[in-house]
């Protein structure tokens, strides 16, 4: 049922640009690990919160080839601009050539080294971060950023039900990063600086709204 459910949703959503179709595409024709890609329905969510938020300043930690990033640009204000990060360089030339043919390569900055090393170095407020990266370090990046995210700003997280991994103590206890996104997801949930929603979208999406320093 859960298959039916997921094709009747993405059958009644908004279609994805032909850039970001022949991004999907290329993506799991030529790259590893392509089920790390947002895909149709959360990248649609993903544009719908930036067009909702019309965030000035977005970061992203963990570009990839660049699907989830020209999905926020879509929402963007004149003006604004997105940081984006990921430590592989060796998909930066699909990543320039999407982000060229999306017309959003004034808009977007691709830093391409260690997050935690870049984070520091960024001067901006942001009003959105987006976290989908190594997920041993969530928790580190989300302590990186929280300072540099503005009162009301919102800090979003990837996969954080893991296929659903993150129900399975014994899992939870054996495997690194299942162990590391519930002890983000429960870190998150228990810090009293923000508010959060868990939606089940996906691989899941933590949702938080900053709401004091």
């Amino acid at each position: 049922m859960k298959k039916e459910i997921e094709e009747y949703a993405e059958g009644h959503t908004s279609p994805e640009s032909d850039v970001l179709s022949r991004l999907n595409r290329e993506t799991h024709i030529k790259v590893m690990q392509p089920r790390m890609l947002s895909g149709h329905l959360q990248g649609r969510l993903l544009s719908m919160i930036s067009h909702m938020l019309k965030p000035k300043y977005i970061l992203e930690i963990g570009t990839y080839t660049g699907y989830s990033a020209i999905c926020f640009a879509e929402g963007l204000p004149d003006g604004g601009h997105i940081d984006t990060i990921d430590i592989n360089e060796e998909l930066e030339p699909i990543v320039s050539k999407y982000f060229e043919d999306a017309g959003c390569t004034g808009q977007i900055t691709f830093h391409i080294g260690n997050a935690l090393e870049v984070i520091p170095r960024l001067e901006r407020r942001y009003d959105l971060v987006f976290i989908d990266a190594d997920k041993e370090n969530y928790s580190r990046y989300f302590d990186a950023v929280f300072e540099k995210v503005s009162i009301g700003g919102f800090i979003i997280a990837d996969n954080v039900l893991w296929s659903g991994k993150v129900l399975d103590d014994s899992i939870v206890d054996t495997d690194r990063d299942t162990g590391a996104l519930a002890a983000y997801s429960e870190k998150i949930h228990r810090d009293n600086r923000i508010e959060n929603i868990l939606l089940p979208i996906r691989d899941g999406l933590l949702v938080g709204r900053k709401i004091a320093e």
